[in-house]
């Protein structure tokens, strides 16, 4: 019983030991994003709470705790409170299979990517209840839309993943990694790269891609009828994802922890620097893409998915194909 405790509590640990820097780093990088749309707008962004406005976002959650949950009488009350707690419970999960070094990982499973695709894939279902619960109009549409832009951006983050797989060999988010030591993926695989961040955009409600809550036609979205603490878990959650997609997006094709060049003083930096600096830096991207393109129409987004994005990455995925049986440089064995 005594070492049962002892293996409980050591797990306990190591979740705690990943689950506390995720969202610490969620408050960070709400701030970064609104430091960021702040500059390029040439104003300051929050800069009064805290250091440079650092503790600006936990002020914003405070407010949250404390302000009063409103349910309306018309919503169906069990589905409208579990909604934002899925969405949150599985933005966070996902991160129990991402490496940050070869040593440091919470479950080290050799189908690693299949559980974050899975795992991605499910978020949907936190916002379709939520938006169907309010019982609105707005909630509902948004919640609508929301579903179909996410279904139709997997397809091709579905297939994008076949690629990288194809040259590895293997579902282990470690192998997947360390395959990347002599090349990292980005260079042969670079316009897969590209549709892998507008996708990862698009599955993250992201603008341009922000229909679902477009302030403009839907009020809120599917958050519409949401307040307090259960209005701030769909924005935990929402941005958590945000931050998985960018560590997926840098294990896939940055290299994960790998230094960019494996020499003396670079590679004295740890491997989980590394790994953050990279996840900033896509970050940073899909931060400034916020402040500088205009929203697509909805149209538009479905078209760009189903007409555009998929069959690209199909064709990419059989010139791959083809390219590595042609060269004889197929992964061995490992399938």
């Amino acid at each position: 019983m005594l070492e049962y405790m002892q293996i409980l509590g050591q797990e306990v640990y190591k979740i705690l030991f990943m689950l506390i820097p995720v969202l610490v780093s969620v408050a960070m990088i709400v701030w970064l994003d609104r430091r960021v749309w702040g500059l390029v707008q040439k104003r300051k962004g929050p800069n009064v709470v805290g250091p440079f406005g650092l503790l600006q976002t936990l002020a914003d959650a405070l407010k949250y705790i404390f302000k009063e949950i409103i349910i309306p009488a018309s919503a169906n009350k069990a589905v409208f409170i579990l909604a934002p707690i899925i969405t949150m419970t599985l933005a966070l999960v996902a991160w129990a299979v991402i490496p940050m070094s070869e040593e440091f990982v919470l479950a080290d499973i050799n189908v690693g990517i299949l559980y974050l695709f899975a795992v991605s894939s499910l978020g949907v279902y936190g916002i379709i209840m939520g938006g169907w619960a309010s019982n609105s109009k707005y909630p509902f549409l948004g919640a609508i839309r929301s579903a179909a832009q996410m279904v139709s951006y997997e397809v091709s983050i579905g297939i994008i993943i076949i690629n990288v797989l194809l040259c590895v060999g293997s579902l282990n988010l470690k192998d997947i990694v360390l395959a990347q030591s002599e090349l990292w993926y980005v260079i042969p695989l670079f316009p897969m790269f590209v549709i892998f961040f507008i996708s990862a955009l698009a599955e993250t409600n992201r603008p341009p891609f922000d229909l679902p809550e477009a302030e403009a036609e839907l009020v809120a979205g599917y958050q519409t009828e949401y307040s307090g603490m259960m209005y701030a878990m769909f924005w935990l959650g929402e941005y958590a994802n945000i931050l998985l997609m960018c560590a997926m997006g840098s294990i896939l094709f940055l290299g994960g922890w790998l230094p960019i060049i494996d020499i003396y003083p670079i590679n004295l930096i740890p491997a989980p620097i590394w790994m953050i600096l990279k996840i900033l830096f896509l970050f940073f991207l899909i931060a400034l893409i916020k402040a500088i393109v205009p929203r697509y129409r909805y149209d538009q987004l479905m078209r760009l998915g189903w007409k555009i994005f998929l069959p690209f990455s199909l064709i990419y995925l059989v010139l791959t194909a083809s390219f590595l049986f042609y060269f004889d440089k197929l992964p061995k064995g490992n399938f």
